[in-house]
């Protein structure tokens, strides 16, 4: 039975009473202090903006993970600036659905995967679970090979040995957060910041069209019937399922909320937070478009990680095939992480346990292991991992409207009115994308 946000405090107790662990960030006594003061107004400015910022951060990683690379770099080299518009679309969608995930978590104290498990029956909960997990595991293949090839390029060695010294390197930095997760935001945040410089760095290497660049980020257009499987792919796989669900669990239990009055200023902190953080992964994910419309015209058929790096060096220099690899490895370290801490949120939520990290992080390693050791193409993988994301990706978007939109639930926060249809409006986009994708990919569609 769904339960009023007067009675959640009373809820949380006795839930954590129960056999269930608390999966609430780890926050530091200090962390808390200042969350504290911000909310209750004795910080101000730029204090209260840096004592807010981390949720929101930590899940754009989700967006510029190396599986929007090989999309974005796809887009560019093939139509240039034309899919633009594309990037921008999709990164609207992100900032809607993650800012009523942070919502959920701030205003009823549990996260979607802990709701889901109450709301629905058991076979459901299990079944979203089991497809949640697919949703993580194909992430991750993606994330994982991603860096791997940035490390592998950087260091001249096999991908093989890369993926090896990517997962050590994941487990140790994984162990961050037996210190209090703030270091751990600020580690990720650190990495989304060095993705962000990187491609700033490429802009002021890269020569560009600003004015066409305005004009295809907010006209529509498509060059060929070809463009629409593309437009599906940055679009359908933009709203990753595990960053809803992590987002969600990180902003509850964030700070002690009192009242109503505290709980709705936390959501307009949020909201901001949200619209910072995701503005700034869009306008990388904009920055790889430009940088791939390089290779536009006599570099059209690049579709690979290794592709763009081996022409970066004879189009625009060495500098920038080095800042595309250093970008490259931060997305895949920073994203895996995410995707790992995302998992366990999933697991503990719908089925009320977890396993230590590092075991998790060993298992979800595992498929990418076997497919590269099956001698697959990495690209193809990464493809195919976005398919079965794909296929995932409207099970979160509901859930989160039906549960948001319940009074028992939000009260007064509920989702209502106009803001109801734009998100109805949205999940039947994203999921006929995503349908039209699967048809596609079955030949059921023409390519």
């Amino acid at each position: 039975m769904a339960t009023t946000c007067a009675e959640t405090s009373a809820y949380r107790d006795l839930f954590r009473k129960s056999r269930f662990i608390d999966i609430a960030p780890n926050l530091t006594a200090r962390t808390r202090t200042a969350l504290s003061e911000t909310l209750g107004g004795q910080r101000i400015g730029m204090r209260s903006l840096l004592a807010l910022l981390g949720p929101a951060v930590v899940a754009s990683v989700a967006y510029v993970d190396p599986g929007n690379y090989v999309t974005n770099i796809q887009a560019g080299a093939r139509y240039g600036y034309a899919l633009l518009w594309v990037v921008v679309l999709a990164n609207l969608i992100a900032m809607f659905f993650q800012a009523q995930a942070a919502r959920l978590g701030i205003v009823t104290g549990r996260n979607l995967a802990e709701l889901s498990r109450e709301r629905f029956p058991v076979g459901a909960a299990t079944a979203m679970w089991i497809l949640t997990e697919l949703a993580a595991i194909a992430t991750d293949l993606a994330e994982f090979i991603g860096g791997a090839v940035g490390l592998s390029l950087l260091l001249h060695v096999g991908l093989l040995p890369a993926m090896v010294a990517m997962g050590v390197l994941t487990l140790l930095l994984l162990g961050m957060q037996r210190r209090g997760f703030r270091p751990l935001e600020i580690l990720i945040g650190g990495l989304v910041a060095a993705i962000s410089v990187s491609y700033l760095g490429e802009l002021l290497i890269a020569p560009a069209d600003w004015g066409a660049v305005v004009h295809h980020s907010l006209v529509p257009s498509l060059p060929d019937n070809a463009a629409i499987t593309l437009c599906i792919g940055l679009v359908g796989a933009t709203v990753m399922p595990h960053a809803i669900y992590l987002h969600s669990s990180l902003t509850q239990d964030r700070v002690p909320i009192r009242n109503d009055v505290e709980r709705a200023r936390m959501v307009r902190f949020s909201n901001r937070e949200v619209i910072f953080a995701l503005t700034i992964a869009g306008l990388v994910n904009m920055a790889m478009v430009i940088m791939a419309a390089c290779f536009h015209g006599n570099h059209a058929e690049i579709d690979s990680l290794d592709g763009a790096y081996h022409t970066l060096t004879p189009l625009l220099g060495r500098a920038a095939a080095l800042i595309f690899l250093v970008s490259l490895l931060a997305s895949g370290l920073s994203s895996s992480l995410v995707a790992t801490m995302a998992g366990q949120v999933v697991m503990q939520g719908f089925v009320g346990f977890r396993i230590p990290i590092w075991v998790r992080r060993v298992v979800t390693m595992v498929p990418s292991f076997v497919v590269i050791a099956m001698g697959a193409d990495v690209t193809s993988a990464l493809v195919w991992s976005q398919v079965v994301l794909s296929f995932v990706l409207p099970l979160p978007m509901v859930t989160l409207v039906m549960i948001s939109r319940d009074a028992k639930v939000m009260g007064r926060f509920r989702m209502s009115g106009r803001t109801l249809v734009i998100a109805w409006i949205m999940v039947a986009f994203v999921g006929l994308l995503n349908l039209a994708l699967l048809l596609q990919t079955a030949g059921m569609l023409p390519s």
